[in-house]
């Protein structure tokens, strides 16, 4: 009795009767903004009516194909890069850091084999250096007899210093500069100096062909550096970077050797990447011992955390608070977890899904360095007489360096998305007016269209399946043939 009741409601309500289906769809197609519908529908003529059908057609084609074009287009992620010289009153000028090619002075060192080896153990965490077995012994003997040795201390109290015997001349922008306007850093160089660090209010130069001048003493006669361990150079060696990062001189540093006065031209370059999946960055990822990310302070951070877990200690040159690791736990556990974490990759960079994406924003310091001998006869003549030293000893330990800006401008490469949403809709109802002169509430018509027949289709199987047979749910009793032939009737 109840579904019976429902059935007739629905019957009277809402399921309107054939004609009015009819008529309400030879409305729709004469009243629909999509175009030429009106013209199959109201035409008389048949041949014209399949004209207009194929027309139509045509056009509906060609929209579903220029439209299934763009999402492939969109969904392929494109990007474009654009470059923008932008010049400017005044500009920020870079950190650079300074090092020298002789790690150690000679008068500390008392095992010049064992000490170089074991800077290459503590430095192995920043750049990948082999140690021969054919030592292992001694380096054996060295760790277990000198338990309270700390290369760290070592390396501060005895390595490359920075004062008024080693910077001859610092002038910045005219003004003079001072050993204390350096911050000390470890490298894989052992002692740097930074120049302009982060601590330091903002140093800007307004006039292009001026910025920092340096005069080092590289003082020869304390060097250690082997040249059968492969040390053959001699002279300053320096990167420039952001202020706010570390500096990575793994292939990146600037060498200038001794008796030379190298010029260096500098200019800024802003890179902006896209974050995934148009480019490669991922924004959300913050450093916990850096203020702005980098690949290398990502790396640095990543090696601190594994070294961290393995070895219950973390090196004194990678970032972190935690306890410091001896020379032993160096040689035994630290160097062959980086060894692991380099074959197994598990520090890794560039791609989105690496450890380390590239940075959505950094700023590089791309330079021109030219050469030339330091000084002339005169100027030989006079820093002798000044540093009461011999024209010789000039020409074999000075080292002249300046770094200026090329011009006052910064050039800013960014990558863009080629196809932003609102383009993609705009290419879309672009096509669907140009071939078939619809619009937004030509698709609201459609929908409502379809909605509406779907309604009716639901109530047309709900009033007919009642009155389907229960062939899924048999009696007991099988009815005879005869009785099956008369509810196949009255069905």
């Amino acid at each position: 009795g109840l579904l019976e009741k429902i059935r007739l409601y629905l019957i009277k309500k809402l399921l309107p009767r054939l004609e009015d289906r009819r008529k309400y769809r030879q409305e729709f197609a004469s009243s629909t903004s999509f175009h030429g519908v009106h013209n199959i529908v109201q035409t008389q003529s048949k041949t014209r009516k399949v004209l207009w059908l194929l027309v139509v057609m045509g056009c509906l084609a060609v929209v579903i194909w220029q439209i299934c074009c763009r999402f492939i287009y969109y969904f392929s992620w494109p990007t474009t890069t654009t470059v923008v010289v932008q010049y400017v009153e005044d500009v920020k000028f870079p950190a650079v850091t300074f090092c020298t090619l002789n790690r150690f002075q000679a008068h500390a060192v008392i095992n010049l084999k064992i000490i170089f080896f074991m800077w290459n153990i503590v430095s192995g965490v920043l750049k990948k250096i082999a140690v021969e077995d054919k030592y292992s012994q001694e380096l054996n003997d060295f760790l277990h007899g000198n338990q309270n040795f700390s290369i760290k201390d070592f390396t501060r109290e005895n390595g490359f210093y920075l004062n008024s015997s080693t910077l001859l001349d610092c002038n910045f922008f005219g003004k003079p500069c001072y050993p204390q306007d350096f911050e000390h850093v470890f490298t894989e160089y052992g002692n740097c100096f930074t120049f302009n660090h982060n601590d330091l209010p903002a140093r800007r130069v307004s006039l292009p062909g001026r910025g920092l001048h340096l005069l080092f003493d590289v003082q020869q006669e304390h060097f250690t550096d082997e040249p059968a361990l492969g040390y053959t150079d001699a002279g300053i060696t320096f990167v420039i970077h952001s202020p706010e990062e570390l500096p990575h001189f793994d292939g990146l540093g600037l060498l200038t050797p001794v008796g030379m006065h190298a010029q260096v031209a500098i200019r800024q370059l802003k890179s902006i990447i896209q974050e995934y999946p148009w480019g490669e960055c991922k924004p959300d990822i913050k450093l916990r011992y850096h203020k702005i990310y980098s690949t290398n302070g990502c790396l640095r951070e990543c090696k601190a955390r594994y070294i961290q877990d393995w070895c219950g200690c973390l090196p004194f040159i990678l970032p972190g608070n935690e306890r410091e690791c001896d020379l032993l736990t160096f040689y035994k556990c630290v160097y062959p977890a980086f060894y692991d974490i380099e074959v197994k990759g598990l520090c890794t960079v560039g791609t989105h899904n690496s450890t380390c994406p590239t940075p959505c924003e950094e700023t590089d310091y791309p330079t021109t360095v030219t050469y030339s001998s330091f000084g002339g006869e005169k100027a030989i003549k006079y820093f002798s007489t000044k540093l009461k030293k011999s024209p010789e000893y000039i020409r074999q330990n000075l080292v002249s360096i300046d770094i200026k800006y090329n011009d006052l401008s910064y050039k800013i490469t960014q990558q863009q998305k080629a196809l932003t949403v609102s383009e993609l809709l705009a290419d879309v109802g672009g096509q669907l007016g140009l071939f078939c002169g619809a619009s937004m509430i030509t698709i609201i018509e459609l929908l409502e269209y379809i909605f509406t027949n779907f309604c009716w289709m639901c109530i047309f199987l709900l009033l007919k399946a009642p009155e389907m047979p229960q062939w899924n749910n048999p009696p007991q009793n099988q009815p005879t043939h005869k009785e099956k032939k008369k509810g196949i009737q009255e069905c």
